[in-house]
């Protein structure tokens, strides 16, 4: 069995600069799979690109970290390969890139904990894997166990229960407010960290209808071509916000950016709603008084995320139980793979015995006598070999295997048989 080993980047260890000029599109990973499988000897590769984190996995004998973070940054036009490779935290063992990638998938390790978005990233990856063909037996056995894993930890905890962050929180905020978010009128304004998330998160919600401006246009269009959304320039601010359903606002100001003064020369002919992300605030408290106007603001958000990461964080020891007991029954598999081709070897030699038995007396038989003996002996070989293979079984789980395998193979004489690859 090669070795599983991962290579990450995240939030952790890299500012978000690095994070973006690193990130991965379907189309730049798929290329990857394609030059890594023409240029390695590797049975399996699987790769995560997030906005939080780009982590590349792989079975091989080989330590191959470097070559495909080296690939991974020229797939990037990133031509400073040192530089940026100091941004990545290898891990060459086994045991702890397997424990790596239930705990990234399941949400351990996300920036917001329990992060709702990336067990679907991680479906998405894997299917892009195996249509590259590069998920092999091992790969997939462990993204499956990964997947039980993670309906165990929605159905049996309170992980995913609500909203954990600024933005998912007012995401949710928002859904409850209007009948049908799919036409509700949504601009964001400003693309800093907070409100680059907030769009980040609002391109997979419900909402489509989107606007996004900022003051330096460029980055506004960067983030809405990103997501397939509408940008406008920051001079037509207030044409927008009076088109606008839902506005959010998350600018750096000295001074309000949204006014009562302002606000109330605009025509509101229902309810407008208004979250305020910034600090210091970017609307005037007093647009409340406006007929229609409802404001949210950075602490009423922050109180409903803060509830619920205290309920994510205190689900936190059932989920790595359930983890724990998933990888657990992961090793026992493991184990009964490195076994199997002795289960193999022993079905090849009880069949050669039986082949050669009947052979020394089909000529004697009728078709009709050989057909009979034919399936009464391949019967009695199923029933041969039964209990060699649930004792090899039993023997993985107590990891005593290794002992059983070379009493068989001495009982068998097993080295003399070749594995049939069928």
């Amino acid at each position: 069995m090669s070795n599983f080993r991962g290579v990450t980047l995240s939030y952790k260890n890299a500012p978000v600069s690095v994070r973006d000029k690193v990130a991965l599109s379907e189309s730049q990973i798929k290329s990857i799979y394609s030059k890594a499988k023409d240029l390695f000897p590797i049975s399996e590769l699987f790769i995560i690109s997030t906005c939080n984190r780009t982590e590349v996995y792989y079975s091989s004998d080989q330590d191959l970290d470097y070559d495909l973070t080296k690939i991974l940054l020229i797939e990037k036009n990133i031509l400073d390969i040192n530089n940026y490779q100091k941004y990545f935290t290898c891990i060459p063992e086994h045991d702890k890139a397997i424990q790596h990638l239930f705990n990234v998938s399941i949400g351990l390790e996300s920036q917001v904990v329990g992060d709702i978005q990336i067990i679907n990233q991680i479906k998405h990856a894997y299917q892009w894997c195996a249509d590259a063909q590069l998920a092999g037996p091992f790969l997939h056995r462990l993204l499956h166990t990964i997947f039980y894993c993670n309906k165990r930890v929605v159905h049996e905890t309170r992980f995913r229960d609500g909203a954990a962050s600024v933005s998912y929180a007012t995401i949710d905020m928002m859904d409850t407010l209007v009948a049908n978010p799919s036409i509700a009128k949504v601009l964001v304004i400003g693309v800093g960290e907070i409100g680059g998330d907030v769009v980040d998160n609002l391109a997979d919600s419900k909402f489509e209808n989107i606007c996004v401006i900022n003051r330096t246009f460029q980055k506004a269009e960067e983030l809405a071509l990103k997501h397939g959304l509408r940008c406008a320039q920051f001079a037509e601010l207030w044409k927008e916000i009076e088109l606008a359903d839902i506005i959010i606002s998350s600018v750096s100001v000295s001074e309000a950016l949204i006014t009562k003064e302002k606000l109330e020369g605009l025509s509101i002919v229902s309810h407008k709603y208004l979250f305020d992300l910034s600090v210091p605030r970017s609307i005037e408290t007093d647009v409340e008084k406006i007929p229609g106007v409802i404001l949210y603001n950075v602490d009423n958000i922050q109180a409903k995320a803060n509830e619920a990461l205290e309920m994510r964080l205190s689900a936190i020891p059932d989920v790595k139980s359930i983890i724990a007991s998933a990888i657990q029954e992961f090793e026992v598999w493991e184990k009964e793979m490195e076994v199997s081709p002795t289960i193999q070897k022993i079905k090849n030699a009880l069949e050669q015995i039986r082949l050669e038995e009947m052979a020394r007396f089909s000529k004697q038989l009728t078709e009709e006598e050989i057909f009979k003996i034919d399936t009464i002996t391949k019967n009695i070989m199923q029933k041969i070999i039964k209990l060699p293979v649930l004792q090899l079984k039993a023997a993985c789980k107590r990891g005593e295997a290794e002992t059983l395998v070379d009493i068989l193979n001495d009982l068998f004489d097993l080295e003399k048989t070749k594995v049939d690859s069928k």
